[in-house]
């Protein structure tokens, strides 16, 4: 064998199904445990104004720490971070599901953001320095670029079911099992590397500033939502983010051991495919937000009947990622499917505005949900496995972690825009339909979910120009089917080492 061939992980296969399971219990702890609240409220006794944190701690942990987390399985090695990710977040799961009051509830969400953040990044970097052969890269990242785009429908689903036929507990005891199963099958399949020449450093006031702006910008998104874009704290807040985020940019341009090299983000390919994951995340919460809301206050559906309704987007999620990852990506590149997923997933969004008290799922609501998933099939794994090409196996990690973030910030900044647009015009259109009866009311909503679509619309449609503005055409930059190995470092269980473009 040549020096330069890469390597084949004997296991890669159940490499996947392990990274498969612990990417799917992280993405569907943002949606599952939703649909428990209401009950998780009545047991502990705590407030309306309260519930928001349950959602808000996991959100803020996860967010502010992705970059450190990733770094992090750069530095002790992807196994031994993937599996304290997978430890912690099953013990961090079991406290929440035994929690006994508002308190104990918020810490273990917190706790599981933290580890989740750990998690998250490093399943992605373990992939991206698994897979060697590049028709099974693609392979491979179709199924982690459709666990990525359909985990929160299929928390919709499970928390649906978990919290109408067992206890809202088990929306977090589920991550309990999950977790057992990955920790085991990790040990044995998740590859291993042995380090060659010194431990990198850990850029420590990089650290500090990434996270504390990261945090920033989560918690002033989300008290807009709550308190409004008229608070003084939320403004204060991301005018914070902002500043700290300058600071960081300015400390990598010097910083002996950087945490994030600016030339990850500054790549033509990786800042299209990060930017375009954003605005995915901000396009797919109108969905999952707003058509639960229809689903279960306009035509009366249980929780696990609201679950159910998406799983044809999920199907056709899966489905449009191995289409796209096997035979699409491979001969248009990114520059043609991201903007023709978001041109399509702008379309599905369209379909839903046209819904009324009357309409029905089967007729009105089923096709755009398939529509819409097909899009983000279409956009999600050529983004993913775009956002990874051509890093440095050392910065894997940390560049995994960008992807996380992405999705993370683009979901927070649809929570509270959409949200706050949505109910600036429920309001506009109750002063406008004066008095405001029942019927009203319910009109009102239906208008109200009709503007945050729109909305959608419109941020699917920017992504679509920016996505073909920025991707390079195919052959002027790093191939998704081409990469240049080189020569391995000293390897247990080989991973793919990718030179910086």
């Amino acid at each position: 064998m040549s020096s330069s061939a890469p390597i084949v992980a004997p296991h890669r296969w159940l490499t996947l199904t392990t990274v498969a399971l612990a990417q799917l219990m992280v993405v569907l702890d943002s949606t599952v445990v939703n649909i428990a609240l209401p009950s998780a409220q009545a047991d502990l006794g705590f407030s309306n104004a309260d519930r928001q944190w349950i959602v808000t701690a996991y959100s803020l942990a996860f967010g502010s720490l992705l970059l450190l987390g990733g770094r992090l399985s750069d530095l002790i090695g992807r196994k031994r971070a993937f599996i304290i990710g997978l430890v912690g977040f099953a013990a961090a799961s079991a406290l929440g599901g035994a929690a006994t009051s508002f308190g104990m509830l918020v810490g273990a969400r917190a706790l599981q953001g933290a580890f989740g953040a750990i998690l998250a990044p490093t399943a992605l970097a373990v992939l991206t320095t698994t897979f060697t052969i590049p028709k099974e890269r693609a392979r491979a990242f179709g199924v982690f670029g459709a666990i990525a785009g359909a985990g929160g429908a299929i928390g919709l689903l499970l928390g649906g079911f978990l919290t109408q036929d067992l206890d809202w507990r088990w929306n977090l005891y589920i991550n309990v099992v999950i977790a057992v199963i990955a920790v085991v099958a990790a040990a044995f399949f998740v590859p291993q590397i042995a380090r060659s020449g010194p431990r990198p450093k850990l850029d420590v006031p990089g650290t500090i500033l990434v996270s504390g702006a990261l945090f920033s910008l989560v918690y002033g998104f989300s008290n807009a939502e709550s308190d409004g874009w008229d608070s003084p704290l939320s403004w204060g807040f991301l005018a914070t983010a902002g500043v700290l985020f300058v600071a960081f940019v300015l400390w990598q341009r010097r910083a002996t051991h950087p945490l994030l090299p600016l030339s990850i983000v500054l790549n033509r390919n990786r800042g299209a495919a990060y930017s375009s994951i954003l605005i995915a995340g901000i396009g797919m919460f109108a969905v999952f937000l707003f058509v639960t809301y229809y689903l279960q206050t306009a035509l009366h559906y249980s929780p696990i009947q609201t679950g159910l309704s998406f799983l044809p987007l999920i199907l056709m999620l899966i489905l449009a990622a191995q289409l796209s990852t096997n035979i699409f990506v491979p001969r248009f590149g990114p520059k043609i499917m991201v903007p023709f997923g978001m041109v399509i997933a702008a379309t599905g969004l369209v379909f839903l505005t046209r819904l009324d008290l009357s309409s029905t799922y089967a007729a009105d609501i089923l096709p755009g949900l398939m529509i819409i998933g097909f899009g983000m099939g279409s956009i999600m794994p050529a983004s993913i496995q775009t956002a990874t090409l051509g890093v440095d196996r050392q910065f894997a990690g940390v560049a995994s972690a960008m992807v996380n973030t992405s999705q993370q910030v683009g979901g927070s900044i649809g929570t509270a825009l959409l949200n706050t647009l949505a109910a600036t015009a429920a309001t506009s259109y109750i002063a406008d339909h004066l008095p405001a009866s029942a019927a009203v009311q319910a009109d009102a909503a239906i208008h109200s979910y009709d503007t945050a679509y729109w909305w959608a619309v419109g941020f699917f449609a920017f992504g679509a120009v920016l996505s073909g503005l920025l991707f390079r055409r195919r052959g002027q930059g790093a191939s998704l089917s081409q990469q240049r190995p080189q020569p391995q470092a000293q390897v247990v269980v080989a991973e793919e080492p990718v030179p910086v473009h």
